[in-house]
C-alpha cells in the first residue's frame, strides 16, 4: 500500500517540476496514465481475498434517487440534514454517529429521496486513508452529491474536496467525453474531426502503451485532454451533478449574497436558520431530473398522491412496468397515456413508447 502511496506522490511531484508546453506534453500524458492506474490500485488491491466487508457501509438504497452530503467537519452537514429531515420528513432522527451513513428520508414532489450523509471524506481519502474508501464506495452511487462548504472560507474547502472527489474517478457535472475509443487490429489510428490543442498521435500512443493497448481506433469528436483520453480507457468513471451548498450565510452582507448567488451549481442557505431550504429542495430537483409518472386503474381517477419514479434515463413504458413489478411486462397488451408525451389524450402506446414527467398512465392486459 504504502509503496502505491509513494510512487503517486513521486508522480505527482515529478508533474509538478515539469513545464508544459508542446515537448513536454506527450511526457506529461504518459505521467497522468501512470498516475491514474495507480490510483486505481489503491481503491481497488490487487490479490485475492479481499478484505471483508465495511462495516455497516453499505447502505441499503431506499427510495427513488439518494443524495450524498459532503463537506469538513463543522460545516453544518447534521445541522442541514436533521433541519431538512425533520422539517420535510417521514423518518424520525436516528443516533447518527458520524461512522456509519444513513440519516434520512425526505419526501418531495411525491418522491422519496435518500439522504446520506458521508464522512471523513476528507483528508487523503482517495489514497485509502480512514474510512475513505468504504465513503467513496457509497459516493459512487449517489445520485447527486451536495458539497457543503462554509460560506466564509468557501474556496479552499471546495478544492481539496473536488480533488478527493475526483481522485477517485468522480466527474463532477461533467458528461462523458466525446471519444470514440475501440480495440481493433493494426496499428492505433487516430482520427480528430476538430482541431486538438493538446492531445497528437505521439501522445495518444504513449498514453494507450502505458495500458499496453498497442492496437486500436481512437476518434476524438471535441478538443480533448489528455485526461479525457484516460478517463475513456479506464471506462470506470462516474459522472455525478453536483450542488454546492454555502452554509451560514446569517454571516455575510447582502451585497456578498448577490455575487454568490451568480456562482454556477451554488444555492446558498442557512441549515442553523432555516433559510432558502425551498430554493435548495428545488435545484436538487432539477438535478436529479427525475420523471413522475401517475397510474390510473381503470374506471377510476389517476392516483396523484403517490407516483411512480423513474430516473431520466430509462422512462419508457416498459421500464414503468419493471418498476411496479417485472411479470407485469409479460401480461402487457398495451397502454393508455394522457399528458405531454402523445399527440391525443388518451393514446394507446406499446412498451417502448418514452413518458414523460406527470404522464398518466393505465396499463392493458392480455
Amino acid at each position: 500500500m504504502s509503496s502505491t502511496l509513494a510512487k503517486i506522490a513521486e508522480i505527482e511531484a515529478e508533474m509538478a517540476r515539469t513545464q508544459k508546453n508542446k515537448a513536454t506534453a506527450h511526457h506529461l500524458g504518459l505521467l497522468k496514465a501512470r498516475l491514474a492506474k495507480l490510483r486505481r490500485e489503491l481503491i481497488t488491491p490487487k490479490g485475492g481475498g479481499g478484505g471483508g466487508p465495511g462495516e455497516g457501509f453499505d447502505v441499503a438504497k431506499t427510495g427513488d434517487a439518494r443524495i450524498g452530503f459532503v463537506g469538513f467537519p463543522s460545516v453544518g452537514k447534521s445541522t442541514l440534514l436533521s433541519n431538512l429531515a425533520g422539517v420535510y420528513s417521514e423518518v424520525a432522527a436516528y443516533e447518527f454517529t458520524t461512522l456509519t451513513t444513513v440519516p434520512g428520508v425526505i419526501r418531495y414532489k411525491g418522491a422519496k429521496i435518500q439522504l446520506l450523509d458521508l464522512p471523513g471524506i476528507i483528508e487523503g481519502a482517495k489514497d485509502g486513508k480512514g474510512r475513505g474508501r468504504q465513503v467513496i464506495a457509497v459516493a459512487r452511487t449517489c445520485n447527486l452529491i451536495l458539497i457543503v462548504l462554509d460560506v466564509l472560507k468557501p474556496l479552499g474547502h471546495k478544492k481539496i474536496i473536488e480533488n478527493e472527489l475526483e481522485g477517485f474517478g468522480t466527474r463532477l457535472n461533467s458528461k462523458l467525453p466525446n471519444i470514440g475509443f475501440k480495440k481493433d487490429k493494426g496499428d492505433i489510428n487516430l482520427t480528430a474531426t476538430c482541431p486538438q490543442s493538446e492531445l497528437d498521435t505521439e501522445t495518444v500512443k504513449s498514453i494507450l502503451a502505458e495500458y499496453k493497448i498497442l492496437n486500436a481506433n481512437v476518434t476524438l469528436c471535441s478538443d480533448a485532454t489528455a485526461d479525457d483520453l484516460i478517463d475513456v480507457v479506464e471506462g470506470n468513471r462516474v459522472y455525478i451533478p453536483c450542488i454546492y451548498v454555502l452554509n451560514k450565510i446569517d454571516q455575510i452582507s447582502i451585497e456578498e449574497l448577490d455575487i454568490i448567488y451568480k456562482v454556477p451549481h451554488c444555492v446558498p442557505i442557512s441549515a442553523h436558520h432555516r433559510w432558502n431550504f425551498d430554493d435548495l429542495l428545488e435545484k436538487i430537483w432539477d438535478y436529479l431530473k427525475l420523471v413522475r409518472i401517475y397510474t390510473k386503474p381503470k374506471g377510476q381517477l389517476p392516483d396523484y398522491t403517490s407516483p411512480v419514479v423513474l430516473p431520466y434515463s430509462r422512462t419508457t413504458v416498459e421500464d414503468f412496468c419493471m418498476k411496479i413489478h417485472k411479470n407485469l411486462i409479460k401480461e402487457f397488451k398495451y397502454a393508455l397515456v394522457w399528458g405531454l408525451s402523445v399527440k391525443h389524450n388518451p393514446q394507446k402506446v406499446g412498451k417502448d413508447h418514452t413518458l414523460e414527467d406527470e404522464d398518466v398512465i393505465q396499463i392493458v392486459k392480455k
